[in-house]
């Protein structure tokens, strides 16, 4: 488990399309003033930006310097969820499924608030949105809406530089890839989904005039280098598999498969989450976040989470300085 302080409101990694709703507190806020450098950083996202945001404060904290952090997040969510929020929110501000809310360390519930509210309680440096995963590929699942938020960003925050979190295709072996008859317009493949999503994303960027978080970039870089990328345990039998053996997992960036309880809580079964991020990825999502929030090198700081060694921790933090310096080279 991530090291929690004791000023920082839980913020649950949740599952797949079923989570609550999340406006958290801010990150950090206690060290602001001696922190060489604060960002005020607001996400309009889902479980993806948690994600790729779950290492980012201590990432700044080991560099000297600070994240406040605010979520309008909810598990599963397109653009356009949140846009239908916002404008519910407008003409029914007692509405509860136009606000959102969290939960304190202790349990407590925070009383909801519309998406203005939250942008209103600045100021903030930067406000992310993104697409749900399972529609990135698809860009007309963007319009009208990224430009809608990016509207009501500007007119509810206009201090804050809008962002877009590119985020990332599903693992290589994910059951997406399996299906014999995919639908058409369906990626078939990891690299044809983020070949998709890549695409959407950047015209959406160019559409919106604003800049890339590259994530998704970083993501398959690493996946598909030849010395580290993941590749799925071919001697792993699912069906005659027993708890609690795993397959080799070895540098997947996404959780992959685990034993879960059963509903019952008598059986455990073999799931498979070829969405969400391990705890590799979550450190290079968060790297890839440091570097163009905070604009300096993410290789060589002293943090990464315990479950990596070192040459992997340098390997994600390598990985995401080229993504970046690449993506900022092609915004020139």
């Amino acid at each position: 488990m991530k090291r929690l302080p004791c000023y920082l409101l839980t913020l649950s990694i949740v599952a797949f399309f079923v989570a609550p709703n999340f406006a958290a507190e801010p990150i950090g806020a206690a060290k602001q003033r001696s922190a060489k450098k604060t960002v005020r950083l607001m996400t309009i996202g889902n479980s993806f930006s948690q994600d790729a945001t779950f290492y980012l404060d201590e990432l700044a904290e080991a560099d000297g310097n600070a994240l406040v952090l605010k979520t309008a997040n909810v598990g599963g969510s397109p653009m356009q969820l949140h846009w239908d929020k916002a404008q519910l929110h407008e003409r029914e501000p007692s509405n509860s499924a136009g606000l959102y809310s969290s939960k304190t360390a202790d349990g407590k519930t925070i009383p909801g608030r519309g998406l203005k509210e939250i942008l209103s309680d600045g100021p903030h440096d930067f406000v992310t949105i993104q697409q749900a995963s399972i529609k990135s590929h698809d860009l007309q699942h963007y319009r009208p809406y990224a430009a809608k938020l990016r509207d009501y960003v500007k007119q509810h925050a206009p201090e804050a530089e809008l962002l877009l979190h590119e985020t990332w295709a599903y693992r290589v072996d994910d059951p997406r890839f399996s299906v014999k008859e995919p639908k058409e317009g369906e990626p078939k493949t990891q690299r044809e989904m983020y070949d998709m999503l890549s695409h959407a994303y950047r015209t959406t960027a160019k559409e919106l005039g604003v800049r890339i978080i590259p994530v998704g970039d970083a993501f398959i870089v690493a996946d598909e280098d030849e010395k580290w990328g993941y590749r799925p345990d071919k001697n792993f039998d699912v069906k005659q598999a027993k708890p609690p053996t795993l397959p080799d997992q070895t540098h997947s960036l996404h959780v992959g498969r685990t034993w879960k309880k059963s509903k019952t809580g008598n059986k455990l079964t073999l799931g498979m989450d070829g969405h969400h991020a391990s705890v590799a990825g979550r450190y290079l999502g968060a790297c890839v976040w440091y570097e163009t929030l905070f604009g300096v090198s993410c290789v060589g700081n002293p943090f990464a989470p315990k479950e990596l060694n070192a040459a992997d921790a340098r390997y994600l933090q390598e990985t995401a300085h080229a993504t970046v310096a690449k993506e900022n080279e092609s915004a020139k």
